[in-house]
């Protein structure tokens, strides 16, 4: 059996009734339609959301406030106690290794790096952007930091 022998069973579908056809073909004259009014009328019915004359719902509801920027960047925040913890003293943090370390899903996403906990290990950073707490740990514990222009 294929997919196209299937068929419904025997008597269980019925073609649908034809109005409009007349008074002899049994769906003539108001053609089930009512006698008159707006849903006796061709595209007599009211659009979707039409709630019978009270504002609507989308009308109801307020807008968003503020400016939303288009151009903005959103940073991965990385924090020096998470660089401490997954790299080796010496190591190059860029997009490549936070991506190989699990740190960040995507080695292209822009990241910027914090100055939350300590680091004693000696790391080059090259990110998007580091704050000043951040560079000012790295620096001291010998590492440097590489920005782009």
């Amino acid at each position: 059996m294929q997919l196209h022998d299937l068929t419904p069973a025997q008597g269980s579908t019925h073609s649908r009734k034809r109005v409009g056809r007349g008074n002899s073909g049994k769906g003539g004259t108001y053609a089930g339609r009512g006698l008159n009014g707006q849903g006796s009328r061709s595209g007599g019915t009211k659009g979707a959301g039409f709630e019978g004359g009270q504002t609507p719902l989308a009308m109801r509801l307020p807008k968003l406030p503020g400016f939303r920027n288009p151009r903005r960047i959103e940073y991965t925040a990385v924090n020096v106690a998470t660089l401490e913890a997954k790299f080796e003293d010496g190591a190059v943090v860029n997009g490549e290794s936070l991506k190989a370390a699990r740190i960040i899903k995507s080695e292209f996403t822009p990241v910027k790096v914090l100055g939350d906990g300590e680091l004693t290990k000696k790391l080059t950073v090259q990110v998007d952007k580091v704050s000043a707490s951040a560079q000012a740990k790295i620096e001291a514990a010998g590492g440097k930091v590489e920005l782009p222009c």
